[in-house]
């Protein structure tokens, strides 16, 4: 699976744009400043995340075996603009404490009912979030400035400025579990065990017969 294909398929799951996929599809690194965005603290954090929504089943690992949360940091670290890294790393400061708040203790420390429960919370509360007005106000006032830029840029002859615009970030957990998926089905774990794959596949067959319940297939 090539890059394109890996986020083609991750875009299908979740029915919209990829955070950070213009920059990890032009094979650039992020020019900001982004040394030390995570510690080990955090990494374990994000793989708990990751665990709860893709947990492990007696035949395929989940988030972490994965190793999902090490995916988060290199793409939030190369791909993410400065806006979008602080969102994400604010983000995780606003999980810790919502959950402390909440459950008098950290994430790691919940059952698995709990983490469940919270992280369908948190799901609940970034579709709200992102259906406000204020909200989409924003994110548009905000897109058509980046689109003004990026015109002013090509103007200049600069016809790389497409690849590091800024784009508006959704809710904190969006992102989290947009890289939840897109980590975990790119990944050997993913693609091999949780999805049906063949090393060489043979022929294309449009109409290959299919049983409810049968695994996705891996591209």
């Amino acid at each position: 699976m090539n890059r394109r294909e890996a986020l083609t398929s991750v875009s299908v799951l979740l029915g919209g744009a990829i955070i950070g996929a213009e920059m990890f599809l032009s094979g650039c690194k992020n020019p900001a400043d982004s040394a030390a965005l995570f510690n080990t603290d955090d990494i374990t954090l994000l793989d708990d995340i990751a665990e709860t929504i893709i947990p492990t089943t007696p035949d395929s690992g989940g988030g972490k075996a994965a190793r999902v949360g090490a995916f988060m940091k290199q793409i939030v670290t190369d791909c993410y603009t400065k806006i979008e890294q602080d969102h994400f790393i604010k983000g995780i400061a606003t999980f810790k404490d919502a959950c402390k708040e909440h459950y008098k203790k950290a994430f790691g420390g919940l059952s698995v009912a709990e983490k469940e429960a919270f992280l369908t919370r948190l799901h609940q509360e970034a579709k709200a979030h992102q259906e406000t007005d204020a909200y989409k106000k924003e994110k548009e006032l905000f897109n058509q400035q980046q689109e003004d830029w990026v015109k002013a840029e090509e103007a200049k002859h600069n016809f790389g400025a497409g690849y590091i615009k800024q784009s508006y970030p959704p809710h904190y957990f969006a992102m989290m579990r947009q890289l939840t998926l897109w980590g975990y089905f790119s990944s050997k774990e993913g693609m091999t065990k949780a999805l049906r794959y063949v090393e060489t596949p043979g022929r294309y067959d449009g109409a290959f017969p299919y049983k409810k319940g049968d695994k996705a297939w891996a591209l």
